[in-house]
């Protein structure tokens, strides 16, 4: 004989035994003063039987309505015949307001609110008000901090179920949506709609101090802040403050060392997504950024608008201490170290300090003879790439800077501002020990040697020292009998190009 006590249910109320859970859900009613239903696991209230039974599913983890086309599960035909909508793309529930469909009454209800400008529930804590019910309960986990959908693969805890669906989709690479217009994917449907409007050039959200008008309202309120100065979201580690959630989760990332993006490509990694699809570039040469003044294209966007500046001449980043401006905010914090003296970057190996961190990673590949730029014409090698740049004009010939006073033109910046003081009789770098003052700090830095009596350029061949390097190169034609100046009058060589112009003096006479 079949044992039956497994199949048996006892109310816990009174002792009764039951041969199924329907039929105990039935009795259970029998204790409700109210004539409610009472779910016996959880304690929720139900004005319908059908409804508790259709709770009680999510007890029992039992989905009885499987859809024919994709065959997934839900716990009430009800909610399986607003799946098939999915399917069938109907959308039954019309607003009579702006016609817009839905798939679920529900949907329609909330949506009518808009219209009505009604939002009926508030939060007892901040007194926010939102159009729904959901919405509310939702909110309410910010200030109870409750996260209780978890990830089965990370453990990261979510207030609301559609997040922890999406993040799930960080693991399983899955992007549902995608764009009509242009085949871009997404993760969100949220993203796909804001991303739409940029082909539809829509931007809804306006500004109400400048009128200035965004493709979301996140972006809007992003933006409202610029305004405001309000920065709400604060770094529990230094205190530091940001107006958007998303910097803060970035910035994070400096005191957690967290580089999750990897270049698939050389394995580098980066703290931000951004900066590895930029980095990405340099493997593809892809520059898809392009300035409509000069053509000039870049990999990254944030490039293109600071080029931009040097067609605008736009300095909107100006020193409070001497009033220089800059293009970049990054160049006017460096330019700040020089008032504060500050230089919080160390070299391991030899001490030496530096204002920036960037200066230190070059002044380390002297240590380690690095030389990661080179040179596609020649294959010189160098440190830094932006010597790499200055480099590459010796072949382009390209000289941009040009003088306004007397139009000679230079390969680089640097050069055309040392040579502007000769114009301004100018000569700010001073000698400490006898005042003597210079136009340019590598003049003053090589004067200085006189003092020290330093000759830091020494010959391979002879072990004859020199203060500057074109000494050295000058001196170093004598071993090489090498007399690359060559007067075109009589054909005499010289090793130095002063020793010719001397030389042509005898012709002029």
């Amino acid at each position: 004989m079949k044992n039956t006590t497994e199949n048996t249910h006892f109310c816990k109320l009174c002792g009764l035994a039951c041969c199924s859970k329907q039929k105990l859900l039935a009795h259970l009613l029998v204790h409700s003063n109210k004539q409610n239903s009472l779910c016996d696991e959880c304690g929720k209230i139900f004005t319908k039987r059908s409804s508790l039974v259709q709770h009680y599913r999510i007890h029992t983890n039992e989905r009885p309505y499987a859809c024919e086309v994709c065959s997934k599960a839900f716990a009430s035909r009800s909610e399986l015949n607003v799946h098939i909508r999915a399917h069938t793309k109907e959308k039954p529930y019309v607003c009579e307001v702006c016609s817009k469909r839905f798939s679920q009454i529900a949907n329609l209800k909330t949506h009518f609110l808009i219209h009505t400008k009604e939002k009926p529930f508030v939060c007892e804590e901040c007194g926010k008000i939102f159009f729904n019910r959901s919405s509310l309960v939702r909110h309410s986990r910010i200030h109870t901090k409750e996260k209780p959908y978890v990830c089965e693969v990370c453990s990261k805890g979510f207030s609301d179920p559609r997040n922890l669906m999406t993040h799930f989709r960080v693991h399983t690479k899955e992007k549902p949506y995608a764009c009509g217009e242009c085949g871009k994917i997404f993760t969100k449907r949220s993203s796909l709609v804001r991303h739409y409007r940029i082909h539809k050039n829509e931007r809804p959200y306006a500004c109400e101090v400048c009128s200035k008008a965004f493709v979301s309202r996140s972006e809007l309120n992003v933006h409202i802040r610029a305004h405001t100065r309000e920065k709400p979201y604060v770094c529990e580690v230094c205190s530091k403050q940001f107006s958007e959630r998303a910097n803060l989760r970035r910035h994070l990332r400096i005191h957690t060392k967290e580089k999750p993006y990897v270049c698939e490509v050389c394995s580098k990694a980066f703290s931000h997504n951004d900066s590895l699809k930029t980095h990405f570039r340099s493997h593809t040469k892809e520059k898809p950024y392009v300035c409509e003044v000069c053509s000039k294209a870049f990999s990254d966007p944030r490039n293109l608008k600071m080029h931009f500046r040097i067609h605008t001449k736009e300095k909107r980043y100006a020193c409070e201490v001497c009033s220089k401006a800059f293009t970049l905010k990054i160049t006017l914090k460096r330019h700040l170290l020089i008032h504060t003296k500050e230089k919080p970057y160390v070299c391991e190996v030899c001490g030496k300090a530096f204002s920036h961190n960037d200066s230190l990673k070059t002044h380390f590949r002297s240590h380690t003879k690095e030389k990661p730029y080179v040179c596609e014409v020649c294959s010189k090698q160098f440190i830094e790439r932006a010597t790499l740049r200055r480099h590459l004009r010796i072949h382009t010939k390209e000289k941009p800077y040009v003088c306004e006073v007397c139009g000679k033109a230079f390969s680089r910046n640097y050069s055309l501002k040392t040579h502007f003081r000769s114009h301004t009789k100018e000569k700010p770098y001073v000698c400490e020990v006898c005042s003597k003052a210079f136009s340019s700090p590598e003049n003053l830095k090589t004067h200085f040697r006189i003092h020290t009596k330093e000759k830091p350029y020494a010959c391979e061949v002879c072990s004859k020292a020199f203060t500057q390097k074109i000494n050295l190169k000058r001196h170093l034609l004598i071993h090489t009998i090498e007399k690359p100046y060559v007067c075109e009058v009589c054909s005499k060589a010289f090793t130095q190009k002063i020793n010719l112009k001397r030389h042509l003096l005898i012709h002029t006479k």
